[in-house]
């Protein structure tokens, strides 16, 4: 790795780590002024805050994912666990919240390039079959249970 690449991948962990540690944080603590939603984002938003539960467990984790990213500790850990957030957030804007598109759209490039940058660690969790599987000459073979 280049120190260009270098730079670059350290700029995008910290980036990303600082969107999701001050988003989420903002969760708890409610200081940057968010505008209210309408229409069908906000009884989308109605709905999930409805179950008491899920806004802090999401929140906390993103404050959690944020630090990993921030502290540059389970770096791949913490991009998989922000994967199915990132994907909601951005369906959420696309379908719901369009004017709020900017945002998930540079939090979809950042975590895409840090997913590049860790692609040879990412590359067997997209095999269809593992390497190390039992050959058929080692398996232990059941007993037929005959018919009755």
């Amino acid at each position: 790795m280049t120190r260009s690449q270098f730079k670059a991948k350290t700029a995008a962990r910290l980036l990303l780590g600082a969107i999701f540690f001050v988003f989420g944080l903002n969760g708890f603590l409610q200081f940057l002024p968010m505008p209210a939603p309408t229409g069908p984002a906000a009884t989308f938003m109605g709905g999930l805050a409805a179950t008491g539960y899920f806004f802090p467990l999401l929140k906390g984790t993103e404050v959690i994912a944020g630090l990993l990213l921030l502290s540059n500790r389970y770096l791949r850990l913490a991009l998989v666990v922000l994967a199915p957030i990132v994907v909601n957030i951005v369906a959420f804007h696309a379908f719901l919240a369009p004017a709020g598109m900017a945002l998930p759209l540079v939090i979809v490039a950042l975590g895409v390039y840090l997913a590049y940058t860790e692609r040879a660690v990412f590359a067997p969790l997209l095999r269809a079959r593992t390497d190390d599987a039992v050959p058929p000459s080692a398996r232990v073979r059941q007993p037929a249970v005959a018919a009755t």
